[in-house]
């Protein structure tokens, strides 16, 4: 299995990596990745396939199931809900796609040093690209979905109008020009460790993070950072098996045990994503809940990522932001690649 380490994969250790490797008396290896298809592609061009089951971002595991790169997944062989439910009726609208099976609902949110922006805290995803208001470098990941989403919302634009208006030239100069806001105070980050890593050293200010990475550190050893949920940018994530495999059988087994209503209950004791099968949620411990993506209070002006629209405008919109990140507007002289 691949995943995104840190309390991520811890959580999946947890909650069916080691209880699959009992049931079945077998070692099941576990490697991280940071997303996107390089490997993947390598290892099925190859013929030479080191990855059985990954963990994909919506996008990303659209992009490979349209490429070839995943089995289709017959999702009549995933068991039924722990209340009787037919998988098909448990499962949330989008988490079975035709090569993947859903797993979490997580999100991006922005996450801020209490003692760093002292009396000022971010009220508002503009907030993000106001150094005004709060001076200091931002964290971002170093990829344009969720920033460029962030910079429409925060300059005005409704969450149902967002990518109707990325989808032209303008709104994309639009977006690049409310990160302009911040240029020269963006330290980029890759791995999903290193945002938090970068709060408790003081490199940032604030940062984009997954969700999922603040429950620990916050609810878990107390230290002084707060998530702002407005404009969290939420995805579902999925377990998809690479194309050629020879565990065929045992990744199907694998994804089959990993979504039941148990499994995806018992890893919201970890860590704080939503999962996938409304039968799990009648099993989330009630402390937990408030944590949640999904929960009422945290979903005021949340937006869904489009994951087809990526899929299909990623190679666009990736020149045009990598572009603005070589030149000497968005490089600036704080600004540093992680």
């Amino acid at each position: 299995m691949v995943s995104w380490g840190g309390d991520y994969t811890r959580s999946q250790m947890l909650a069916y990596v080691k209880p699959f490797r009992n049931a079945i008396d077998e070692y099941v290896a576990v490697e991280r990745y940071n997303g996107g298809l390089k490997e993947i592609t390598e290892q099925v061009e190859a013929a030479n396939i080191t990855w059985d089951v990954i963990d994909f971002e919506s996008t990303d595991l659209l992009r490979a199931c349209r490429d070839g790169l995943l089995e289709k997944f017959d999702h009549s062989a995933l068991p039924a809900g722990g209340d009787g439910t037919a998988a098909s009726d448990d499962f949330i609208a989008g988490s079975l796609t035709e090569c993947g099976v859903g797993q979490t609902l997580w999100s991006t949110v922005v996450a801020y040093s209490n003692e760093a922006v002292g009396g000022t805290p971010p009220g508002a995803i503009g907030d993000f690209f106001d150094l005004s208001k709060i001076p200091g470098r931002r964290g971002l990941r170093k990829d344009p979905r969720v920033v460029m989403e962030w910079a429409l919302l925060a300059d005005g634009v409704a969450a149902g109008d967002v990518y109707k208006t990325l989808e032209t030239p303008e709104g994309i100069d639009r977006a690049l020009k409310v990160m302009n806001r911040i240029r020269g105070h963006i330290v980029w980050w890759q791995a999903g460790s290193e945002p938090v890593d970068m709060l408790r050293a003081g490199e940032v200010v604030m940062t984009s993070v997954w969700n999922g990475r603040m429950y620990r550190p916050i609810v878990e050893k107390g230290e002084a950072f707060t998530i702002l949920w407005d404009g969290q940018i939420w995805d579902i994530d999925s377990g998809g098996i690479v194309k050629g495999t020879d565990n065929l059988e045992k990744a199907i087994a694998f994804v089959r045990f990993a979504t039941d209503t148990k499994r995806l209950a018992d890893q919201t004791r970890y860590i704080s994503y939503g999962p996938a099968r409304r039968s799990s949620m009648a099993q989330v411990d009630a402390a937990v809940l408030d944590h949640l993506p999904t929960s009422e209070k945290n979903m005021g002006n949340a937006l869904q990522i489009d994951a087809a629209w990526w899929a299909e405008n990623m190679p666009d919109v990736r020149a045009r932001f990598d572009a603005w990140i070589s030149s000497s507007e968005g490089r600036g002289p704080l600004g540093t690649a992680r």
